[in-house]
C-alpha cells in the first residue's frame, strides 16, 4: 500500500477540498463522507457513485443524495446503460469513480482455484462448469492496478459523457476515507 500513498491526496477537512470541487456534488460527497458534514435533505440524486461491491466499505451519505452502482472492482464497462439512466433520467452531471486498496478483482488468475472450489461447494456447480465460467469471465473483469484502472475508467467515461464530470477517487481500507488522486505523471 505504501506505493499508492504518493498518488493520493488526503482530504481531512472541508478546506482540503480543492476550490474547483467545493460547491459541487463531488465536493459535497467528500465533505459528507470524510469531514462529517451534517446531512441535509436531498430531493433527488446529485451524484452517481461507481464503486466496488466489496462489503468492507460503506460511504456516509444522506438519503437521496446519490445513485450508487457497485460492481466487482468498480468496473463499469458493462454498466453503461445504468450510468446513462442516471444521467438521462436522473439528471446526474457528476460521477465519482471510487477504487480501493486490496481489491479482489486484482490478479484474478491467482484466485482461480478458490473461485472454482467455492462455486462447486457453495453454488452446486460442476468443477468443469465452474472452470469454464471463470476462464470466460475473469479476463473481462480483471482490473489490474486499482489506481491505473480507476484513472482509465474515469477517462473513458469522461469521453463517453462529455457534459458529465467523472472524478476518480480512492478509498483506503485502513482509515475508511476517500482520497483524491494526484495527476499521473
Amino acid at each position: 500500500m505504501a506505493h499508492f500513498m504518493q498518488d493520493l491526496r488526503p482530504v481531512r477537512t472541508a478546506s482540503d477540498i480543492p476550490q474547483g470541487l467545493r460547491h459541487t456534488p463531488l465536493g459535497r460527497l467528500i465533505d459528507y463522507h470524510n469531514c462529517g458534514r451534517p446531512p441535509r435533505k436531498h430531493h433527488k440524486a446529485e451524484v452517481l457513485v461507481c464503486m466496488c461491491m466489496d462489503n468492507k466499505k460503506q460511504l456516509s451519505l444522506p438519503d437521496n443524495f446519490a445513485y450508487i452502482l457497485r460492481t466487482g472492482g468498480g468496473n463499469m464497462r458493462y454498466n453503461e446503460f445504468k450510468i446513462s439512466y442516471a444521467v438521462g433520467i436522473g439528471g446526474v452531471r457528476h460521477v465519482a469513480m471510487i477504487a480501493h486498496d486490496n481489491c479482489g478483482m486484482v490478479n484474478l488468475a491467482s484466485k482461480r482455484g478458490k473461485f472454482v472450489s467455492g462455486l462447486v461447494k457453495n453454488g452446486g456447480w460442476t468443477r468443469k462448469d465452474a472452470m469454464r465460467h471463470f476462464l470466460k469471465n475473469a479476463p473481462r473483469f480483471e482490473i489490474g492496478s486499482e489506481l491505473d484502472f480507476v484513472r482509465a475508467e474515469a477517462k473513458r467515461l469522461n469521453l463517453k459523457y462529455p457534459n458529465v464530470k467523472v472524478l476518480p477517487m480512492f478509498y483506503r481500507m485502513a482509515d475508511k476515507k476517500l482520497y483524491l488522486l494526484k495527476a499521473s505523471g
